[in-house]
Formats: C-alpha cells, structure tokens, sequence
C-alpha cells in the first residue's frame, strides 16, 4: 500500500499578510487622571506564569518583558497614585531561547518565533508548477537547511535581526525589589513548591526560568518570594497550563491534566496565604481561557491536505503529476485496498457499513482531509492485517473532519517524509501521531475540566469580593473567538496571530504587544467595578501586533 505515493504538494500554512500595520500615536490633550478606589496600588506585584511573564512567540525576551500586560497595569496604576517602580527579572535577551526546539547539546540555540516567507516568489519556475511557500513559525538563529524527501527543497536561514538567540542567565539584578513572579511554564501547584527552583537534576518540577530569579533556590517558592515585597496589590493568574500543557500534546497523556480535586486544594492554598499575608492586600485574579479556541488549535484546518491541479505532467506521461498522486493513492495499492477491506468487514458482520464508510479514506483535487488514528474507534488491527499484513498500521484509521483540531505544531510535520522514505508521508500515507491531534471527547474533556476550574476561581472570588476583583478573561476571549468584539479602540482584531489584527503572538498560544495590551484592560475594568476604581485604560492602539513576515535577502548581481 504504502510503496504507491510519490511526491506531494507543498503544504503550508497560509498567513494574511497584505496589510501594514501602524502603531496609533495618541496624545491626550488633557492629563490622564483617576482615582485608586478602595485599592491601594503602592506596591504592584503579579503572580502567574508564561502570560504573566510576558512569554510570547515561543520564548521569553526583552520586548515581551516589556509588554506583559503586569507591566502595562502598572503604568496605568502611575496614573492614579505615586507607585513604586515595577520591576521584572529581566532576561536581557533580544530573541530569548525557545526551549521546544533549541537542541544545544548539539550547539543549536534557538530563539523566539518569527513569522518567516522563505521564498518570497509567487511563481518560482515561471510556470505555476513550483509554487511559493507560505509564512509560517520558524525560530529566530534557525540555519540553512535541505531537505531531499518528498521533493528537493531548500531553505535559507532565518535572517537578522533575528539570527541570535540566548540561553537564560541567573538574574543580577535586586531580586528583594521585583514585581513580576510570572514563571513561563508552571503548573498552579508549583508556586508554593520549592522544588521549583532545584534541584536541577532529577527533579520534575524543576523550572529554570524561576531558579534563574528565586531568593534561594531550592528552598524559596514562587508565591513566598512574591509575598515577602509586602504587596498592596496583587495580580494572580494560574491554572491554565493544567490545561494547556495536555491539550497541546494532543491529549496523549504526554502531559496530565491536572484533576478537579487537586486544583481546588491548590488554588484555594495559594489565595488564603495571599490574603493571610495582609489584612488590607487586595488582588485581582483571572478565569481560564478555552484553549481549544487558541490559534494553536485553529491555524492549520482539519483538511490542510491540498492537491491542487496545476496542468504539470514532468514525467510526460499525459497525466497531469497531481492528478497522477491522487489517482496512486485511491488506487488497490493505496487506500482502495484499504477501503475494500473495509467494505468486506463489513458485509462479514464485523463491522457496519456505516462504520466502515465512516473510516474510508479518499482523496481528490483541491483539500482533503488530514489521514489520524483515532483511539475512540474500534481497534480493527487483527481483522485488517488478516486480509493484508500491510493494512495492520490501519486499525483506527480515518480521515480527519470539522469536529477536530488539529495542532499548530502539525503544520511542520505534515507532507514530511518518515525515515526519508517518500512512500511514508505524515499526515497521507501515514495516520498524524496523537499528540498532534485532539479528537472530539478530548475537546469536551478540555473544555469540561476549563468550567470545572473556572467555578472554582469564581467561588473563591464570591467568598471575598470585598478583597479580589474576577477579570473574567475567558468570558471576553470568547467574545473575540466569536466575534462579538471586533473592534477595539479603533482596531480590528482577532483571535489569530496573523498580522496585523490577531492578538496573538506566532506560538498560537501567547498574546502579542497588542493582545497583552487587551488582557491589561479586561484586568483594570475588572479592578474598577469592584474596588470603585478609576484606573485609565491602556489604548491597544498603542502597541503593535505580530510583527511583519520577514524573508532572505535577495541576492544580487556584484556591479559592473
């Protein structure tokens, strides 16, 4: 079956990119003023973690740190009283480090994701038969690379300003006097954890990005090093990497979702030392957001599979090479073979026919879906290999549809060859793994378990509304997801990272400039309506969005 595919169609994630974007220079012609309410904003101090941080585009950097929307509400708490200066663990990074896909013990330091056209021609050969990559992610200090499998390709590096990156140095700066303790990549449990500063080795809660930082690593936690800058004012949002980690590892249980139970005794933990530590400290904490509603679910569709006819016959064989793919994989030798198996099963009672039609794999000009092993399905392993050896790989084979999601990580895997094998095609020939895939009873499961903790926090918020303000974060991403809001200050925007409306940064899962901007206000109206506030709110008009595709240099001719 496997030895009939060829070559395929480029498949790449497509980026609207025909619109510049400006940065809005508001000047009021009266000075911003307002009033602190019943909250005290002296001493500012944020808790949290990547979204806290100022985490985006796959890493922690100077121009994130600068934006986190902590940083943003400080500057407009300044507005309404004398306040110290907010102070975070600077990194002193211009790209950061991208811990995903940096590899340094073979000397490969990458940083933050960049939106990168590696072609830039829209007709490379002059004839419509090779066509132009689109923008996708690409790292920040990624080199050249080829490839030979499915087809020859070649790409440039990554270039400047975005050809370094960083490992993460210790912190020198007065750690007594920070504000942020947002810790990219912690678990909600982890802020009352010592072992989240070290040990190093053997140590799964071990997280450098806070040892970098922590008073005493090994001993001091996240939450007691915040704490002992005796905060007026705290900002406190954790819990959604106990469900974002599990999400977007597919739901394979690479990484557990973390259990009703456990969050409600962690969370409740973490506010009562909050509130224990000071009579008269208030906060401000935050809901979950949907993650199964983040770009990184929603950038590359379920059918991104795309064989489009272009009229290109290379081997002159009178069909068009296309054309000639598809017709090898619908073949006995490809999928026929698979679906007429499926078909006997069938009409032996093994399965139904429905069941049987609902596991066929076809494919056809223009997009088609993506080929996953599905867990839910029964496991037709032994029934298929007893008709043919070859069709064992198969046993919870479909195609994918509207109901699943499909991961942004997906977008570099799909059309790449297994073992340098071009009959081994991921996402075609060969099912997408698991972790690359969220079925629909994962989604339900995410989106179940993201309730669950919500009510939560909302019942921990009721029980002392007179000291924590809810900025229900969820409710108004929904609203963007949905279009609801459309319009912000001005700007259009939306839940993508594609520039220059989404508010989010290229990882899929962190907001850009713009977007912690965003995140900033829905904190500050939430402080005002329950502390009789007057905080002005940020302009998102004033911080930019994802940056612009960047390409190679074009190459020209020495003069004459």
């Amino acid at each position: 079956m496997k030895k009939s595919i060829s070559i395929l169609a480029t498949i790449a994630l497509v980026i609207a990119t025909g619109c510049e974007q400006e940065i809005n220079d508001l000047k009021p012609k009266e000075p911003i003023t307002g009033e602190p309410g019943s909250a005290n904003f002296t001493k500012f101090v944020s808790v949290g973690n990547s979204l806290t941080a100022g985490f985006q585009a796959g890493a922690l950097f100077n121009e994130g740190q600068a934006n986190s929307f902590p940083s943003i509400m400080a500057k407009q708490f300044a507005f309404v009283s004398e306040n110290d200066e907010f102070n975070q663990p600077n990194i002193n990074s211009v790209n950061g480090y991208n811990s995903s896909v940096s590899n340094p013990g073979a000397g490969l330091i990458l940083g933050r994701l960049v939106l990168f056209d590696p072609d830039g021609a829209t007709d490379p050969d002059g004839a419509g038969c090779l066509v132009s990559r689109s923008p996708g992610p690409a790292a920040a200090n990624t080199p050249a690379t080829s490839r030979t499998c499915p087809t020859p390709q070649n790409t440039p590096a990554v270039p400047a300003p975005y050809n370094s990156a960083d490992l993460p140095a210790t912190f020198e700066g007065d750690r007594t006097k920070l504000n942020n303790f947002g810790v990219p990549g912690i678990l909600l449990g982890q802020v009352n954890n010592p072992a989240t500063g070290g040990p190093s080795t053997g140590n799964p809660f071990f997280n450098p990005l806070y040892a970098r930082f922590a008073s005493n690593p090994g001993t001091s936690t996240i939450l007691g090093d915040a704490l002992a800058t005796n905060p007026t004012f705290v900002s406190f949002w954790l819990g959604n990497n106990d469900v974002l980690g599990y999400a977007t590892s597919g739901a394979s249980g690479a990484i557990p979702l973390t259990s009703v139970a456990t969050f409600q005794s962690q969370y409740s933990t973490a506010i009562n030392t909050i509130l224990n530590s000071n009579a008269n400290v208030k906060m401000v904490v935050a809901t979950i957001p949907d993650v199964t509603a983040i770009p990184f679910f929603s950038t590359v569709t379920w059918n991104q599979i795309d064989f489009t006819l272009r009229g290109c016959d290379f081997n002159t064989n009178g069909t068009d090479d296309v054309q000639e793919q598809i017709n090898q994989l619908n073949g006995m030798t490809g999928y026929g073979g698979f679906n007429a198996a499926l078909n006997g099963l069938a009409g032996a009672g093994v399965i139904t026919q429905e069941e049987a039609d609902k596991r066929k794999v076809t494919f056809a000009a223009g997009r088609n879906g993506i080929v996953i092993n599905d867990e839910t399905l029964e496991d037709l392993t032994t029934a298929l290999s007893g008709i043919n050896p070859a069709l064992a790989a198969y046993g919870r084979t479909r195609q994918a549809n509207a109901n699943d999601l499909i991961t942004l990580s997906a977008g570099s895997i799909l059309g790449t060859c297994v073992s340098n094998n071009p009959a081994l095609i991921n996402g075609v020939s060969v099912p997408l793994a698991d972790q690359f895939v969220l079925l629909p009873s994962e989604i339900q499961e995410i989106k179940n378990r993201t309730t669950d903790f919500n009510n939560h926090i909302k019942s921990v918020v009721t029980a002392n509304s007179s000291r924590i303000a809810l900025a229900d974060v969820n409710a108004e991403f929904t609203k963007i997801v949905n279009g609801t809001v459309r319009i912000v200050d001005g700007i259009p925007v939306n839940a993508t990272f594609a520039p220059p409306f989404g508010l989010f940064s290229v990882d899929g899962v962190h907001p850009n400039n713009r977007g912690s901007a965003y995140i900033a206000q829905v904190f500050i109206k939430a402080i005002n309506s329950a502390f009789g506030a007057t905080v002005p709110l940020p302009s998102i008009a004033e911080y930019n969005s994802t940056p612009l595709p960047v390409s190679p240099p074009v190459a020209t001719s020495p003069a004459q």
